[in-house]
């Protein structure tokens, strides 16, 4: 087990999520690890320890300290996530159309791996954010919804050009925000780093993560922490099975239910590193092209390099759990490593061939 704690961000108004494709029309509906690990580092340069804290992580050899994962909707006390690819969806419903999720409560997921059956009446899906609701009617509404905002530009020197752009955000209900997981790698680290993540966070919900910044975007109040250990914040142990009964007197004893392999469910972005030993050829996961422009003192703008990682919710299965890399993806010349964090934030999950996927 790692010590870890799960921090809640409620938000005080819109919040842009840049999408892969680069477009204002479009808005993504998780804040990603690389760009969580990239928002701290810059939290953490401003509160004066940065050479610290990527000496701990990303330019660490035997491991890093702290492992981030994405940030997911949340909506009051409901935590939502993507769900196990190798357990998702479940057989079929005629009222509820269960592979349009693309996040569900953190119950389900349990539900998923105690291989409890959902009930249809107990669901319904919320077609604006994607997520999977309890039919309670005072969950009207998902965590968000996306909406188009207009704005004008307009010359400042002639004042007779004006041009008029929308940009996609996310506006939530009451109550709605991101969460995530910070993990350490012993208590050590947690006593090291606990406090600055804190402040970090609190320096990030003031300034705002994501785009438009300058305008109040994504923005939150002081975010809300709860300590604990890793896996059992995210999946606590169920409680011992009972005993099977005995067979009758003249039966032969029937055969041990196999246990099933070990996989790891990923809750952060990966890019495996040579250590990793992971099995390609099975496992669920689905890939993603990660860019975007640099943003540093020095030739700040320039385009990173283009890499491709293991997408949250994907589940792979290796011989140990997987650690993932930084690989550095500063254009050539660069004065500087530019980092893309991909350490895997992973939580073990039974892994089942017959699941549909």
């Amino acid at each position: 087990m790692n010590p870890a704690f799960v921090v809640r961000f409620r938000a005080r108004g819109p919040w842009r999520i840049g999408t892969d494709s680069g477009t204002r029309d479009r808005v993504d509906r998780i804040f990603h690890s690389d760009a969580l690990f990239s928002a701290v580092s810059h939290a953490m340069s401003r509160l004066g320890c940065l050479d610290e804290w990527l000496s701990a992580t990303a330019a660490s050899g035997a491991g890093p300290a702290v492992r981030l994962s994405s940030l997911f909707p949340c909506l009051n006390e409901i935590q939502f996530v993507p769900p196990p690819r190798s357990l998702w969806p479940p057989p079929p419903s005629p009222k509820v159309r269960w592979s349009n999720a693309s996040f569900v409560p953190l119950s389900v997921v349990r539900s998923l791996i105690a291989e409890k059956p959902l009930n249809d009446n107990r669901w319904y899906l919320d077609g604006a954010s994607g997520c999977l609701m309890p039919a309670d009617p005072q969950f009207r509404s998902g965590p968000f919804r996306e909406a188009l905002r207009s704005h004008a530009a307009v010359d400042r020197v002639s004042t007779s050009a004006v041009e008029v752009h929308r940009t996609a955000c996310l506006e939530f209900s009451e109550g709605g925000g991101f969460w995530g997981v910070v993990s350490f790698a012993d208590e050590d680290a947690r006593d090291r780093w606990s406090g600055p993540l804190r402040t970090a966070f609190r320096v990030l919900a003031d300034t705002g993560l994501g785009g438009e910044r300058s305008l109040g975007w994504g923005r939150s109040s002081d975010p809300e922490f709860t300590e604990g250990t890793l896996p059992g914040l995210i999946l606590p142990e169920p409680p011992p099975e009972a005993p099977p009964e005995p067979a009758a007197e003249g039966e032969p004893e029937p055969p041990p239910k196999p246990a099933p392999e070990t996989a790891y469910w990923l809750l952060s972005l990966f890019s495996p590193a040579p250590q990793d030993t992971v099995d390609w050829q099975r496992g669920c996961y689905a890939l993603t092209e990660r860019g975007g422009r640099i943003d540093s003192p020095r030739r700040s703008g320039e385009t990173k390099k283009v890499v491709r990682m293991v997408e949250e919710g994907s589940v792979l299965l290796a011989a140990a759990p997987p650690t993932g890399g930084v690989p550095d993806v500063a254009p050539d010349g660069f004065p500087h490593p530019v980092f893309r964090c991909g350490f895997a934030l992973a939580i073990p999950v039974p892994f089942r061939q017959g699941a549909m996927s």
